[in-house]
């Protein structure tokens, strides 16, 4: 075995014993107790003096070209209504360089469920007549546009500027796809950001077929964290003639890209009143809105559906006949409820992306073990207000983290990044507290403990084992234990993939 190390002193969480841990191949060769692995001249040795040794944490869910371009972006989380919105744009238009700069303005995480007024193509247009912009909704699910941007996106003359699904896709799948010189470079950035907070790997839900992009990033370089791919169904043919099922470690990509799973929409968003439900809207919550030009707009009541029963399961079995295993996105009950009867259906291992409202009736059915119930927790804690709004009488049957725990579920943890902050710490707080500010838990009887909730950001891995691969997070303070606020920090000292240090190896050794 090449290129032995052994971290000495180390802890493990919830553990006062202090072991040694060799790290051989890029996998752990033994743990010892600390002090009885003899010492070798060819062996390196990193003293961890009692810090806590973790499996490495994963985001299972996140947008990555889109998390790496959205710190360049207008962030419109704070406007309080469409005017106010459109007041920002034109203030940031107004501080660029050029006055007649027309280059594309995109903005992002419009909170429009929250506003007193729905976002119309015309305020836009008013204070950027020539200048594309494009505001995304904080769910992604719908987009805001002026004249210009509609025509730049090649999207037909919508009188409102408001798309939604997939339309508004297609808007977001050409912002992506408008390659720059600098965006594989900012996607490292975003990548080592990621490594600093723990991160050894991430499920890319990227539009299209990330896949190629990423064996381009590997070539200019060896990526600091693994990645797991996905391909939407317009690109399934091109995946089933590569002929790489689900799991399958990519060519020349020293073993850290794997062919993912496919990613299939069956409804859109809580955020944009398009999640899939089984009850309208609640009593009392308008279905008819006022536009900011006084208009009447409809609203959604029971959601949108965008993938019929009889279609999910023709193209979850034809994608499974070819070793695809499926991704499916299901937020509202009605959805988590075909999702799981198409996956029960073809009889093949899955996903089910988000599941943020479950009916009493199928929590059970997240039980069997082929199945991954992943959550973004931090949603959790940015929507609670929204979910009281829109779903007040079945706000108990959302995130309903630890009911499906005790039924067996096993939850992988994400951030659907640029949604929330590709994060995981953000994660664990979140799901361990239901509060991300003053106000007391939300739905307290949902919480998880820390070890759940880690073991949830480690991919069901609670504790370092001999074979396991060498991805491991060292931390100053045992996140079992410390307080809630350090637990939000993170309080990550090293991160290493496959025996590779990522991040941190100099905060070890002083």
């Amino acid at each position: 075995m090449d290129d032995l190390l052994v971290l000495r002193d180390a802890r493990f969480p919830g553990d006062a014993a202090l072991v040694d841990v060799v790290v051989g191949d890029g996998r752990i060769a033994a743990v010892r107790p600390a002090g009885t692995m003899p010492g070798r001249v060819d062996v390196a040795d990193v003293d961890l003096a009692g810090r806590t040794l973790l499996p490495g944490l994963w985001d299972m869910h996140a947008h990555l070209t889109q998390w790496s371009l959205a710190r360049g972006q207008l962030d419109l989380v704070t406007a309080t209504s469409a005017r106010d919105a459109a007041t920002r744009v034109r203030e940031a238009l107004d501080a660029r360089p050029g006055a007649e700069d027309q280059d594309l303005l995109v903005c992002r995480r419009m909170r429009s469920a929250t506003w007193p007024d729905v976002p119309h193509r015309i305020l836009l247009d008013r204070v950027a007549p020539t200048t594309p912009v494009v505001v995304q909704n904080i769910d992604l699910h719908l987009v805001w546009c002026n004249g210009a941007a509609l025509r730049l996106m090649g999207q037909p003359d919508d009188p409102t500027g408001v798309l939604r699904e997939a339309d508004a896709y297609r808007v977001l799948e050409t912002l992506t796809g408008r390659k720059t010189a600098t965006q594989d470079a900012l996607v490292a950035a975003a990548l080592v950001e990621a490594s600093a907070r723990g991160v050894v790997g991430i499920k890319d839900f990227e539009f299209g077929d990330a896949l190629p992009d990423w064996q381009r990033r590997l070539r200019a370089g060896r990526l600091p964290v693994r990645i797991d791919t996905t391909v939407y169904r317009s690109h399934l043919d091109g995946a089933i003639e590569r002929a790489w099922p689900t799991g399958t470690v990519v060519p020349d990509t020293h073993g850290l890209v794997r062919m993912g799973h496919l990613k299939v929409f069956v409804d859109g968003a809580l955020n944009s009143g398009t999640a899939l439900c089984h009850d309208p809207a609640v009593a009392g919550l308008p279905v008819i809105a006022e536009s900011a030009e006084g208009e009447e707009v409809e609203l959604a009541d029971h959601g949108h559906l965008a993938t019929a029963p009889d279609d999910l399961r023709a193209l979850l079995a034809r994608a499974w006949q070819h070793g695809i295993a499926p991704s499916v996105h299901a937020i509202g009950d009605r959805a988590v409820t075909m999702a799981l009867d198409a996956i029960d259906h073809v009889g093949c291992p899955a996903r089910i992306e988000h599941a943020q409202l479950v009916a009493d009736d199928d929590v059970a059915r997240f039980g069997r073990p082929d199945l991954v119930a992943s959550v973004q927790p931090a949603h959790c804690t940015d929507d609670r207000d929204v979910t009281d709004d829109r779903w007040s009488d079945r706000s108990h049957r959302a995130y309903r983290f630890a009911d499906l725990v005790a039924a067996g579920a096993r939850l992988e943890f994400g951030s659907d990044a640029p949604v929330s902050p590709l994060d995981p710490w953000a994660a664990i707080a979140a799901a361990v507290t239901r509060t991300d500010d003053d106000r007391p838990s939300w739905h307290p009887e949902q919480c998880l403990d820390v070890a759940t909730a880690l073991a949830a950001s480690a991919r069901g891995r609670e504790r370092v084992h001999v074979g396991d691969p060498a991805d491991l997070v060292v931390c100053d303070d045992d996140p079992t234990t410390c307080s809630v606020d350090l637990l939000r920090t993170g309080p990550v000292a090293a991160t290493m993939v496959a025996g590779r240090w990522t991040h941190g190896r100099g905060a070890i050794d002083g």
